[in-house]
């Protein structure tokens, strides 16, 4: 994740150092050219469609979460019958409590991480299918709209007149709203 994270920040880097190059190598003549700018963290996370994705994933989860849930009730059901009957217990009885209420908590433990594991990666895959999805869809607005840069996340500064953040997400939305109507 880190990597990805150093990936992004060097694209955008080259991607700002390539518009600024651009935009002054260009002649005089040529200053027509049309740049704009795309927070795409802002666009996916305001997408609708990353809400549906946020929903089923959620969905996707709920039966090892109630499970999760379920164990944890377990132990805390047997943690306060030991302490009720700890006093007429037997060393071996005690012993035997303690041993299930180890077992029961390793158990929870392990669920606990591999939901937990298996969550962060589902989010991932499907955050990445997003961020493809949305990067196209920016693509396909700057080409309709004759842009010819788009910079996107690291711009340290920009006037919002070049800022086409909402403008894509309108596209995305409405992009989103035709094909699931």
């Amino acid at each position: 994740m880190e990597y990805m994270s150093f990936m992004n920040k060097q694209l955008a880097k080259a991607v700002l150092g390539v518009a600024v190059v651009y935009a002054f190598a260009t002649p005089a003549s040529a200053q027509d050219t049309k740049i704009g700018v795309v927070s795409l963290q802002a666009v996916v996370e305001r997408a609708p469609q990353t809400k549906a994705v946020m929903e089923a994933l959620r969905e996707e989860f709920a039966p090892r979460e109630r499970e999760i849930v379920a164990k944890q009730k377990e132990i805390e059901d047997l943690q306060a019958k030991v302490q009720k009957d700890l006093a007429v217990m037997g060393e071996t009885e005690r012993r035997n409590a303690e041993k299930n209420l180890r077992d029961l908590g390793r158990e929870f433990e392990r669920l606990r991480t591999e939901y937990q594991e298996d969550s962060n990666l589902r989010q991932n895959e499907e955050f990445g299918v997003l961020q493809r999805a949305v990067l196209k869809e920016v693509q396909d607005y700057a080409q309709s709209q004759g842009y010819d840069l788009i910079v996107g996340d690291g711009v340290l500064y920009v006037n919002a007149s070049v800022n086409i953040t909402e403008d894509v997400l309108n596209a995305v939305i409405a992009n989103y709203e035709a094909s699931n109507p």
